[in-house]
């Protein structure tokens, strides 16, 4: 009995072989009892129920010690406890390996009673390993059906694998099922999720976004956003910024214009300069990208220099661009924009790439930007690529 009087659901002959087996393997107490699916508190206390004399406990044995003469008890000792039981004929030998492999959990111990049921036999197992022979034979039973749903889960991992790979290794869980489900797999993203982490495909994270950069000296641009980065359709909201990356011991400069509505990069330049030529060049790329039917759109960036300039207010004017600014230092107010080179830079990997050659950068980003608008699928367009989400709202595009 427990010290409240609640039966304990170990018996006495458990008791016994547990103690034996820690007795006879040597191995510490911890891990014998994560073998038998208990806590090793309860296994050390049963150490003084067996006299030292017949089972080798108690002070002095070296990897067992009763502190306080018997702290910790936790049942009247009777006279068969006193006893030392030798394992029935047929047990498996004291001191034998047998016992040093699972992590103590019912299905480990049902793993372990398969593989040697032919040499000891169901029953003696089961009671060595205290579980019921009927739940065994119940877990037998339901092999064929773990066998299936095993084949089934390695059927999927390489099915998220392919769709992880196809991304250049950037999509997390939720863009991989996404995907799948467009393909036609049905799938939950926990499923995913959990399937992605047992074995390790991981998306990249985000990274912390830079602050923009500022000229305290530009002329008065109304910020005419305010934080509002929606848009019912296309060609009504962009915005942009500059971004760098590193090639060799130089660096180059993106600057981008990006469909607000769509989230689609139409604009950008690429250039080893930051005149304002670079800025006006990607506005013009995006004035071009949409057949230069873009009077009234209003044009959203921070307070650089170049976007200050009278060059790009010209060219605005030009276009019949609105132009609209956030505040001074405030990432926030740029945030989209913000967001898509984190994006870019999270997904090449600029922060560990080492591009050698501006050929090669170009190359690489040329091909992110098209995998991008075309293929990437974008939390905010209900997990649509911004091509395909601009198809929804004008059919035409």
């Amino acid at each position: 009995m427990s010290p409240l009087g609640r039966p304990s659901k170990y018996t006495q002959e458990f008791r016994r072989d547990a103690v034996d087996l820690v007795r006879s393997c040597g191995r510490p107490i911890n891990e014998v009892a994560r073998e038998l699916g208990m806590s090793h508190e309860t296994l050390r206390n049963w150490g003084p129920q067996a006299r030292a004399s017949d089972v080798g406990f108690g002070p002095g044995a070296g990897w067992w010690r009763v502190v306080g003469g018997g702290q910790g008890r936790r049942d009247r000792p009777t006279a068969s406890a006193g006893r030392r039981v030798a394992g029935r004929e047929g047990d498996p030998a004291q001191g034998s390996r047998l016992f040093r492999q699972g992590d103590g959990s019912v299905t480990s111990r049902f793993r372990f009673i398969s593989a040697h049921r032919a040499a000891y036999g169901v029953k003696r197992l089961c009671r060595l390993l205290a579980v019921s022979r009927s739940g065994f034979y119940r877990w037998i039973a339901a092999e064929p059906t773990r066998v299936a749903r095993a084949a089934a889960e390695d059927v999927l991992a390489a099915q998220i694998t392919a769709v992880h790979a196809a991304s250049g290794g950037t999509y997390g869980s939720p863009r991989v099922t996404a995907e799948l489900r467009d393909q036609g797999v049905r799938v939950n993203r926990k499923r995913v999720e959990r399937i992605m982490s047992q074995r390790a495909v991981v998306g990249r994270h985000l990274a912390g976004a830079s602050a923009p950069r500022s000229d305290p000296a530009a002329p008065a641009v109304a910020d005419l956003l305010g934080r509002d980065f929606t848009a019912t359709a296309p060609d009504q909201r962009w915005c942009g910024d500059i971004t760098y990356l590193r090639v060799g011991d130089r660096f180059l400069y993106l600057a981008t214009v990006i469909d607000i509505a769509t989230r689609r990069l139409i604009g950008w330049s690429l250039n080893t300069h930051m005149r304002t030529d670079l800025v006006i060049n990607a506005l013009d790329a995006a004035v071009a990208a949409r057949g230069g039917r873009v009077h009234g759109v209003i044009f959203h960036r921070d307070r650089g220099a170049q976007y200050g300039s009278a060059g790009f207010a010209d060219a605005c004017h030009r276009h019949g661009v609105r132009r609209s600014r956030g505040r001074i230092g405030s990432s926030f107010d740029n945030a989209l924009a913000e967001a898509f080179f984190a994006t870019l830079k999270r997904e090449l990997a600029v922060d560990h790439r080492r591009w050698n050659s501006e050929a090669d950068a170009r190359r690489d980003i040329f091909r992110w930007i098209a995998f991008y608008n075309h293929r990437r699928r974008h939390s905010a367009l209900g997990y649509r690529s911004p091509a395909e989400y601009e198809r929804t709202l004008d059919p035409t595009a």
